[in-house]
């Protein structure tokens, strides 16, 4: 053992218990403690690098912040019959993760290296050392961290439930009972109001349900409810809010429930609650995995065929990062990792988005973490694959939804993942979400005076209704007639008819609006919307699409913009500086339902104050990921002037102008805003390729007639024409439980990438897709 100078001049300290310790794997690839020359663990900054002689990030994190001593980590798996003794896991009761005691899984070997001294082993009982070796051992990794931050979900109360108001009091009794509306006796939800008893969803509970509870509150107003059989005698429940349209918890559910007759200390839990039941039903989800004659699919392992461990719910995030991952420009930005990023980047490696992208990227592609796992048998048991945990909390970090474990949209995962990598790529000029991008060009007809006015803007992807007819059938699930990819394409050419104020005509008249494709993507991507909203809940739609083989040609789809036979309608007249009155009825309605005022506003004004509360929430549906959803609602003064929302300020024109936009995208983008510095960076970023006119001054020259010199997202020159690349699958009732998976064609055949199961495909089902992303001829 070597005399190491540095040991004595080199500040370490003790971490705190907040600290990031990066000790489950490199944070620049997926090499572990597992892996033969174990993980260096920086004494200084806490970082994990690989020992791996062809990549060493540990040397090269060294290199970079001149951090010499490093704690060398290695363990080994015990053999199984010396774990028999272990207790079995605590039952999961609540959306939570109790840390685990690796010690009763691993053997752990340590040693302290000085990489100044040539990486020698060097005394780890000399001064702080044994203090900060014994802190970073007993700690919680950072990506334990993250996952117990994730998925510790905080149920609170609500006003509702607080300033609950209780009925004359009425006697509850458990036996014999059942829904006030039919004979179900299971999943039974107590009004907390007035003790009326009903059935609850299926999809909230695993369990038949005909959604009685639900329609008690929509005839009564009664929000508040307590699923029987949950109550413990400690006063817990399951308790929902149909007004929030959230679980909730009940800090007197005692005092609630004794109305009626009902004592908490004598209950006992009975049912799964609802978190049980999700995370069940989140876990046992698994698509197909054998063929028709009961062989098991053929699986695969190598460079391109690595799987994703799943961390709980993390399914839509790993069909999307495969699916990303097959297109070129992805793989050659982020594959191979950049030594001149690692060596530039002035962030920590887990904190850095490119750095990230690349690992991800390494580990899906490289093959190394593709290897069979063989069972005792010898039977071949498909492969580990690889955890995201560091990506998930880096790009989730400060979502509301991607930050935790619940199960999200992978559409909506996907829509985000290209909003963060295109603000990180802005300034580089090698934004690989530039293979997504194409114009969207809008034709606006009025019916009565047949003058027309186009528009185009940019976009990443076509979200396209799938149209749905029910079959007639005995079956207790909705079965639908097929329909065709060209039917599906054909709803997002179709006129609309819309209310409009024709300001050539100068009456209130209709309007026909129409898609085309002003231009094609290098890459399209395609989500069939699947779920439509019944009583409020999202329902899936089954409907089989009829897929074409071969090419698919879209040129039919494509605009050609104001033709010479066509006369332009005159701009809109300014808008009154009031603001425009609204259904206050049908206001309180959406609110109820959770969404905000300003959006119920906007959904009010969209759909021209017609179709009530349904028409506005179906626009709400479509419109959740608008980049200006959330802005104010600017009101026009009468000259067209700025009124005051719109003023700007010179100090935020100035931060922006620090970011490099100009002056004029700063201007517009607050006035769009209503001055929101965080709304107008978004909106910059979601308009990049959208011209700023010079309105700040006098005289100036108005926009080009229908949009026609508006500057275009995609190649104007390149056809449409497609193959299927890859499509992303889901399974289960709805978007809030169920598992998405990912077919991706490699050569002749289609591979399936279910998590980390990875295997040939013979009958890949394209035409249940959520998602479908084509490529280029």
């Amino acid at each position: 053992m070597a005399a190491c100078p540095h040991i004595s001049t080199i500040r370490i300290s003790v971490p705190s218990p907040t600290a990031q310790i990066y000790k489950d794997e490199c944070t620049l690839c997926y090499d572990s403690p597992d892996n033969e020359g174990g993980l260096d663990v920086c004494l200084s900054c806490y970082n994990g690098g690989c020992t791996d002689p062809d990549r060493y990030h540990a040397i090269q994190h060294y290199t970079k912040t001149s951090h010499p001593l490093v704690l060398n980590i290695k363990r080994v798996k015990l053999p199984k019959d010396a774990r028999d003794d272990e207790e079995p896991p605590q039952k999961i009761t609540k959306i939570a993760i109790v840390p685990e005691n690796d010690s009763d899984l691993y053997e752990y070997f340590t040693e302290v290296k000085c990489y100044e001294c040539g990486g020698v082993e060097v005394d780890k009982t000399a001064g702080e050392i044994p203090k900060v070796v014994e802190a970073i051992m007993n700690s919680l990794s950072a990506s334990r961290q993250s996952e117990i931050k994730a998925w510790e979900e905080e149920i609170i109360s609500c006003d509702h439930i607080r300033n609950l108001q209780q009925d004359a009091a009425k006697i509850v009794s458990a036996e014999n009972a059942h829904c006030a509306n039919c004979e179900l006796g299971e999943n039974l939800w107590l009004c907390l109001v007035c003790g009326n008893l009903g059935c609850g969803r299926q999809q909230y509970g695993g369990t038949g349900g005909n959604g009685h509870g639900l329609a008690h509150f929509d005839a009564s107003g009664h929000g508040v409810a307590c699923k029987l059989g949950t109550i413990t005698p400690e006063g817990t429940a399951d308790i929902y809010c149909y007004h929030c349209n959230e679980e909730r918890s009940d800090e007197q559910l005692g005092v609630h429930l004794a109305q009626f007759g009902i004592k908490v200390e004598n209950q006992q839990k009975s049912i799964k609650s609802l978190t049980e039941l999700s995370l069940e039903q989140n876990q046992n989800f698994n698509f197909n995995m054998f063929t028709e004659d009961g062989k098991s699919f053929e699986p695969l392992f190598g460079p391109g065929y690595t799987g994703f461990k799943n961390l709980g719910n993390s399914c839509y995030m790993a069909s999307v990062l495969q699916s990303v991952f097959d297109i070129p420009a992805f793989v050659s930005r982020y594959s191979p990792v950049s030594d001149d990023h690692l060596q530039t980047c002035n962030q920590e490696p887990g904190k850095c988005l490119h750095c990230q992208l690349a690992k991800v990227a390494d580990g899906l592609l490289s093959g190394r973490y593709s290897t069979p796992v063989i069972a005792d048998n010898g039977e071949v048991q498909g492969q580990d694959g690889i955890a995201p945990g560091m990506f998930k909390a880096l790009v989730g970090r400060g979502h509301p939804e991607f930050s935790t474990m619940r199960q999200q949209d992978s559409f909506e995962f996907f829509q985000y993942l290209i909003k963060i990598i295109t603000q990180a790529e802005r300034a580089t000029g090698r934004d690989p979400t530039k293979a997504f991008e194409f114009s969207n060009e809008q034709r606006l007809q009025c019916n009565e005076c047949k003058r027309v006015r186009y528009s185009r803007d940019s976009t990443t992807a076509l979200s396209i209704a799938v149209p749905a007819t029910k079959k007639e059938s005995t079956n207790e699930e909705d079965e639908y007639e097929p329909v065709t990819l060209q039917q599906c394409l054909d709803t997002y050419v179709g006129a609309e008819i819309l209310p409009y104020n024709c300001p050539s005509c100068q009456k209130n008249t209709t309007a026909n609006k129409t898609n085309r494709f002003a231009t094609f993507p290098e890459v399209l991507v395609i989500n069939m919307r699947r779920f439509e909203y019944q009583n409020w809940v999202p329902r899936k739609l089954a409907v089989p699409i009829v897929f074409p083989e071969g090419q698919i040609d879209l040129e039919k789809y494509r605009g050609h913009g104001q033709q010479p036979n066509e006369e332009s309608l005159p701009e809109d007249a300014p808008a009154a500086a009031a603001e425009p009155t609204f259904d206050e009825t049908v206001l309180e309605q959406l609110q109820m339902m959770g969404f905000s005022l300003n959006r119920s506003k906007k959904a009010l004004l969209a759909t021209n104050n017609q179709g009530g509360a349904e028409a506005a929430m179906e626009w709400l549906i479509q419109h959740m990921e608008d980049p200006d959803i959330d802005d104010p609602i600017v009101v026009k003064g009468p000259s067209g002037g700025a009124s005051q929302a719109e003023q700007v300020n010179p100090e935020q024109i100035a931060m922006l102008a620090d970011m490099g936009f100009t002056e004029k995208q700063a201007k517009k983008a607050l006035k769009e805003t209503g001055g929101n510095m965080e709304r107008a960076v978004e909106w910059l970023f979601s308009h990049m390729d959208t011209p700023i006119d010079d309105d700040e001054g006098e005289g100036a020259a108005p926009a080009a007639a229908g949009g026609q010199n508006q500057a275009l997202a995609g190649d104007v020159t390149k056809k449409g024409q497609y193959q299927l690349a890859s499509f992303i699958s889901h399974k289960g009732p709805s978007v809030h439980c169920g598992h998405y998976v990912s077919h991706i064609k490699k050569g002749d055949q289609w591979v399936l990438f279910n998590d980390n199961k990875v295997v040939a495909d013979p009958k890949a089902p394209i035409g249940d897709a959520y998602m479908y992303i084509f490529k280029r001829e």
